[in-house]
């Protein structure tokens, strides 16, 4: 068993992010239009909740964590409707190397992208399932062939057991998903109602959560992060990391070191365009 330096960890999540990433971009979007959807949020809540089956919107809801009270249930079961959950699988995938051919250019073919494709589907399938309810869904899935949508594939097993591991580590600290995102709002200097994530909900209920925040002594009277408010999001950060690791313990240093190489390039073209 390797045991791997947080920073290193976390330099794996800014790599893969971006990659896994491609399935949030216009041409995927597109190719779940095609199909039915009626919207964005169709296809993403079709795509990303698939791996669990005919999950209910209310079990959806507590996997994904962090969208408030009835957004999941405007699209949830509604799309199962139009689509199975093994076509949604498919659409997604598709959707999602095309995408991320798109980004790279002649990067989808290079014997790097195969290698690096090769060493994250082993980090990828060899993280514990125990707890990590949408990672187990995704690993339980048949692993592409083709070196894009495998590489696209590894990332996205690699974010969900980096997300249920996250969402651990907030109900371990007693934040709530909501609150999540208002902590990241604060922490980027940004009011609540600016906030992309949420800016849509109600006036009352961010107002209620940031009133909450205060009198946990997070939040200060200007809306901004307490000494304490910061600890709590540094130690969710940290702890974050350290629920990510166990994926990367069947590689090497030398085989950390020789996949981070691999996808910087390709991380850097597929953050290039904004998704």
């Amino acid at each position: 068993m390797q045991h791997h330096p947080q920073a290193r960890i976390h330099r794996m999540f800014e790599l893969t992010e971006p990659i896994a990433t491609a399935t949030f971009s216009e041409v995927a979007n597109e190719a779940f239009l095609a199909v039915g959807m009626r919207n964005y949020w169709d296809g993403y809540f079709a795509g990303r909740a698939a791996p669990l089956g005919l999950a209910p919107a209310e079990v959806v809801h507590a996997v994904f964590y962090n969208f408030a009270d009835g957004e999941v249930a405007r699209h949830i079961p509604w799309v199962w409707g139009k689509i199975t959950p093994q076509e949604a699988i498919t659409v997604r995938e598709q959707g999602s190397a095309a995408a991320l051919r798109q980004l790279i250019g002649e990067l989808a073919g290079s014997p790097g992208l195969a290698r690096a494709a090769d060493l994250a589907t082993r980090a990828g399938l060899s993280a514990p399932a125990e707890g990590r309810p949408l990672y187990a869904g995704l690993r339980a899935l048949d692993v592409p062939e083709e070196p894009v949508a495998r590489l696209w594939h590894a990332a996205t097993l690699l974010r969900e057991h980096r997300g249920d591991g996250h969402n651990a580590a907030l109900v371990a600290h007693g934040i709530g998903g909501t609150e999540a995102h208002v902590l990241m709002a604060v922490s980027l200097g940004m009011r609540a109602e600016e906030f992309g994530r949420i800016h849509h909900l109600p006036k009352a209920r961010l107002t209620a959560v940031v009133d909450g925040l205060r009198d946990r002594g997070l939040v200060d009277a200007a809306g901004g992060f307490t000494d304490a408010g910061r600890e709590i999001k540094q130690r969710i950060e940290a702890l974050t990391d350290e629920l990510a690791a166990p994926a990367y313990d069947v590689l090497s240093p030398d085989e950390l070191d020789e996949l981070a190489a691999e996808l910087e390039p390709i991380a850097a073209a597929a953050s290039a365009s904004d998704h």
